[in-house]
């Protein structure tokens, strides 16, 4: 059974910093392009960002773009979304999803999805 679970997420002040795991079971990470979303209160799904399986290339939003960072270890079969400077904009629910596909970066299409890890970014 291919299960992704996301931890990390809390409560950070403006500035601060968390980071975020993406832990996959039943699947090799491998295989699959990871992306990170998040979804804020009355808002739409977001790409935040997304590392590929192919040759680990890295996709950012314009928003995040210099402050997070997405990471891969295989041998512990993770994903993980470094992030700093952190905003009170950057608050909300955070995903992560995968898939085979080698073109999910680009076209933000995802089969397999975590249940999801708050974020609360506020003094």
């Amino acid at each position: 059974q291919v299960q992704l679970v996301e931890s990390g997420g809390g409560l950070v002040q403006p500035g601060g910093s968390l980071r975020l795991s993406c832990a996959a079971s039943g699947f090799t990470l491998d295989y699959y392009a990871i992306g990170w979303f998040r979804q804020a209160p009355g808002k739409e799904r977001e790409g935040v960002s997304c590392i590929s399986s192919s040759d680990g290339s890295t996709y950012y939003a314009d928003s995040v773009k210099g402050r997070f960072t997405v990471s891969r270890d295989n041998a512990k079969n993770t994903v993980y979304l470094q992030m700093n400077s952190l905003k009170p904009e950057d608050t909300a629910v955070y995903y992560c999803a995968a898939d085979t596909d080698g073109s999910s970066c680009l076209t933000g299409s995802f089969g397999s999805w975590g249940q999801g890890t708050q974020v609360t970014v506020s003094s």
